[in-house]
């Protein structure tokens, strides 16, 4: 079955991960901005990771046959330095505008803190004046439900949120329900760490369907599996769900997403 990665750090995989992707029926990634596992220390550091998004990443998905998309923000995890933030964020139109960018992101929290809250204003306020779509990082483990809420009360006090084109990614079981409710797409990501495995995915959409639902690797530097869509595909065939719910799942879904940004160009 051919499916659609809609979240993956590229930049931190090898090419033989690009070419098992490839081999397993992946057609397209979207890649967010991540942290690089240190912090970055200087716009220009900054500016070189958005050219290798936009400029090499593209070419070799594309030597495997996969289409790559980006997303471009500031990662939570880099978000407490406000005054940097502020230079970064000056850059960030020149990447938006270009081809294949589907929008802000990954934006979100860390640590919940007032200096994240106060870069999360100020990237959800440049992806709404430029009719952006985003894409939310929810924190780990103890920190995620009450992140998950704050994010969703600082979009809920801005009326230009369209919330068919948010997506609050690495809901799990106690967070899932409230993305949902609100109107948002909820991402589901395959971690072997902390977020969800791919039966606790397949739990909850059996209890909550697969409407508005993105399932992912977020496969980055750390221990993480960028073949985890195919397994959770076959937890989901064990289960004796029909293809045709795990094509909604993994490919309509996100085409349907991706497809309210200006800069996805794709043709299935």
């Amino acid at each position: 079955m051919f499916f659609f990665e809609p979240h993956i750090h590229i930049a931190s995989r090898t090419t033989d991960d690009l070419e098992r992707l490839a081999e397993c029926g992946c057609v397209a990634v979207g890649e967010p901005a991540f942290w690089a596992g240190f912090d970055r220390r200087s716009p220009e550091s900054f500016y070189d990771y958005f050219r290798q998004l936009t400029e090499w990443e593209p070419k070799r998905a594309a030597w495997y046959g996969i289409r790559h998309y980006v997303w471009i923000g500031i990662n939570a995890k880099e978000a407490e330095d406000v005054g940097l933030a502020r230079e970064v964020i000056a850059l960030l139109p020149e990447f938006l505008d270009k081809p294949e960018v589907l929008g802000v992101g990954e934006i979100g929290l860390n640590k919940n803190t007032a200096n994240e809250m106060i870069t999360l204003g100020l990237l959800v306020d440049l992806a709404l004046s430029r009719g952006e779509s985003m894409l939310f990082h929810t924190p780990h483990l103890e920190h995620k439900h009450l992140g998950t809420g704050m994010i969703i009360e600082l979009l809920r006090g801005d009326r230009r949120v369209d919330r068919s084109r948010v997506c609050i990614d690495h809901c799990e079981e106690h967070t899932i329900r409230r993305v949902l409710n609100e109107g948002y797409w909820a991402g589901i990501t395959l971690y072997p760490t902390t977020k969800a495995t791919p039966k606790r995915a397949a739990d909850m959409i059996e209890i909550y369907g697969p409407e508005r639902i993105l399932v992912n690797s977020s496969a980055d530097w750390g221990p993480s599996d960028p073949l985890a869509v195919p397994k959770f595909l076959q937890v989901m065939r064990r289960r004796g769900h029909p293809e045709s719910l795990l094509k909604k799942l993994v490919y309509d879904n996100p085409l349907e997403f991706f497809n309210q940004s200006r800069g996805f160009t794709f043709t299935p």
